[in-house]
């Protein structure tokens, strides 16, 4: 059967009219399922019970489901969850201030194997569906409410496992839902897609206007690039993608976020921070740093204090807008670049 989680609107109202329906009723269903976070056609209750009837016999509104969840000493929750042919995959419920950020995966591993990233040595096992990549999200709002957790869901960043621009159909599709005021109704100031460039669907997502963009550059030289991110380098050459990201339409107050994970006397070095900057020069942008996870099996350690610092300080005196992000739910193996041991070896961890 059909998961009406991965229908589109359209898709909706043309099921809807298949019954015999009027589009009034199409738009019901949509509330219930991302405004109400209904799970039965059952629970419809302003849909008459020969329709809920109909819907439950030739579709489902089936979820990924919450096999564990782990939090941190710092308040950071990864949820594992399962979906129905029983591929597991990651999303992380990151605490700030007042609100939660949930980084979305769009892949069950991934197939660039970016050398300082856990999730990258798995391969890719599939593409997910959108109803899959939204279910994150409703699994996410159901475990916050389940807790009673003062603090909402408010922000969405496509950093979890997987490349998002390598599966932009699905994720094309989620986001029209996650943006639609009907549907789950983020603002696209508070929505992130994070990709290291991949021609074409660079280009395709900005144009849509559906989220934010985030680069994950981490080398300022094509070498470089080559030597740590060698499938993403190939991929899109270091002086393409930047032609391409200077050239990409932005709203009136909107920066690109360059990220850049600092590697321990990789990438780290005076000499990095000045081509890093020289590099950027062309683009309306922000700075992330983001200091190294090590984690078994990956051949690289964290950066010293000191260079994180003088790196930081460089790009400043340049007046870069750079941020240093804090790593959280590293003892949980959620920090950024970490999502992959604990599913891997699931069977003798989880159950």
């Amino acid at each position: 059967m059909h998961n009406l989680l991965d229908a589109s609107y359209v898709d909706l109202l043309s099921s809807i009219r298949e019954l015999g329906e009027s589009d009034f009723r199409a738009q019901q269903v949509w509330s219930w399922i991302w405004r109400n976070r209904c799970r039965r056609f059952e629970e419809m209750t302003n849909l008459s019970k020969d329709l809920r009837n109909r819907l439950a016999q030739s579709y489902t509104l089936r979820r990924p489901e919450v096999h564990t969840a782990q939090t941190s000493r710092d308040g950071t929750v990864k949820l594992l969850l399962e979906l129905q042919d029983g591929v597991r995959i990651e999303t992380v419920l990151i605490p700030e201030r007042d609100h939660f950020t949930l980084c979305l995966s769009a892949q069950a591993g991934c197939a660039l194997g970016c050398t300082f990233c856990s999730t990258g040595q798995m391969g890719l096992e599939r593409n997910l569906r959108s109803g899959e990549i939204l279910g994150q999200i409703l699994a996410a709002q159901d475990y916050l409410q389940q807790q009673e957790h003062p603090f909402a869901l408010r922000n969405l960043v496509f950093m979890g496992m997987g490349e998002p621009l390598l599966n932009w159909g699905e994720v094309k599709k989620s986001l029209a839902v996650i943006r639609d005021d009907q549907g789950l109704d983020f603002s696209y100031r508070r929505t992130t897609v994070s990709t290291v460039g991949v021609p074409d669907a660079l280009e395709a997502f900005a144009a849509s206007g559906l989220a934010s963009l985030a680069v994950s550059l981490h080398a300022p030289r094509q070498g470089l690039r080559e030597r740590i991110m060698p499938k993403a380098a190939a991929l899109f050459p270091l002086d393409r993608l930047l032609s391409t990201l200077s050239s990409l339409p932005l709203r009136a107050r909107q920066r690109i976020t360059v990220e850049y994970v600092l590697l321990g006397g990789v990438n780290d070095s005076l000499r990095e921070a000045k081509e890093l900057n020289k590099a950027v020069s062309g683009l309306r942008c922000k700075i992330n740093l983001i200091a190294f996870n090590p984690a078994p099996g990956l051949p690289y350690g964290a950066p010293e204090p000191e260079a994180v610092l003088a790196f930081e300080r460089y790009l400043w005196s340049k007046d870069k807008t750079v941020l240093l992000r804090k790593s959280k739910g590293r003892d949980i193996d959620a920090a950024c670049g970490q999502l992959r041991r604990r599913m891997r070896h699931t069977t003798t961890e989880y159950e």
